[in-house]
């Protein structure tokens, strides 16, 4: 199931492309989904990860930016001050109706 799991998200592929040794697209769906929701991937990352660095197999880097961008606020969409203008009304083409 993990394997299957692995592979989709490897190459891409839709659920519905898995190959069939792998069974079925559904089951491992649906356990991914399931193993989501109840924290599975995440105790197992915990533990992966807590095992990898008891083993020395980890590098901790930590990288600190500090800069700052600024937009200006109506870049930023913030509504303006004042009245929102009315947008126009649709009026009719001028030109020979659509039969």
């Amino acid at each position: 199931m993990i394997e299957a799991i692995a592979f989709k998200y490897r190459t891409g592929t839709p659920w519905m492309g898995l190959p069939e040794h792998f069974g079925s697209w559904k089951g491992a769906h649906n356990r991914l989904r399931k193993w989501a929701a109840d924290g599975t991937w995440e105790k197992v990352f915990t533990a992966l990860l807590a095992q990898a660095d008891t083993e020395g197999d980890l590098d901790w880097i930590v990288a600190v930016d500090s800069t700052i961008v600024r937009a200006h606020q109506h870049a930023a969409g913030a509504r303006q001050k004042g009245l929102r203008p009315v947008s126009r009304t649709t009026m009719p083409s001028a030109g020979p109706a659509a039969g």
